[in-house]
């Protein structure tokens, strides 16, 4: 498959194949997401809206999809971001989904590696989120005085360096980020 990256999970004893998102995948990545976030305390349970938006505006930079035995297990979306300062080639992170019945083995982070990966690839300068702090230290995210979005509080507000400084300022994302539905 090309440009699939397989990965071996020794906990679960199966290779996940990690690529980038087809148009078939589409109504998958639409009901994992919204099954991954239906739980969730923080969301408004419009990511899969969000990622559609996303996909319909061109503004999917990055859209991976973890595979399992065939089927959809995750997701993770990268698009691009503005910041304040003038920073540019910064992107954003998420949604990240997963399955319910498949969190915390591993998909996750895999589906997060391998996009900062591809962003590596596209020369790009860093990439933000909105998050949790205990989650995303792991891949070297951390909050930065002065990094900020509306809204949010700031140790919530990430972001992981690949080239050059770290921004200062407001982060915007996308206009996908506001839709409803």
């Amino acid at each position: 498959m090309l440009g699939a990256e397989f990965v071996w999970d020794e906990e679960m004893n199966i290779y996940i194949v990690i690529r980038d998102e087809a148009p078939r995948d589409a109504d998958a990545i639409s009901e994992i997401t919204r099954a991954a976030f239906e739980d969730h305390p923080y969301s408004h349970h419009t990511e899969q809206f969000i990622i559609r938006a996303l996909r319909d505006l061109g503004a999917l930079t990055i859209s991976l999809v973890a595979e399992m035995d065939g089927k959809i297990a995750g997701h993770a979306a990268f698009s691009p971001v503005e910041i304040s300062d003038g920073s540019q080639n910064w992107y954003g992170l998420g949604p990240v989904s997963v399955a319910p019945e498949l969190q915390k083995q591993g998909i996750g982070k895999a589906l997060i590696n391998r996009g900062l990966e591809l962003l590596v690839a596209r020369d790009a300068c860093g990439c933000v989120l909105v998050g949790d702090p205990a989650y995303y230290r792991r891949f070297g995210f951390k909050s930065l005085p002065g990094l900020l979005h509306e809204g949010v509080p700031d140790p919530f507000v990430l972001a992981l360096t690949l080239k050059g400084a770290y921004p200062s300022g407001m982060v915007k994302f996308h206009e996908a980020f506001w839709v409803k539905e």
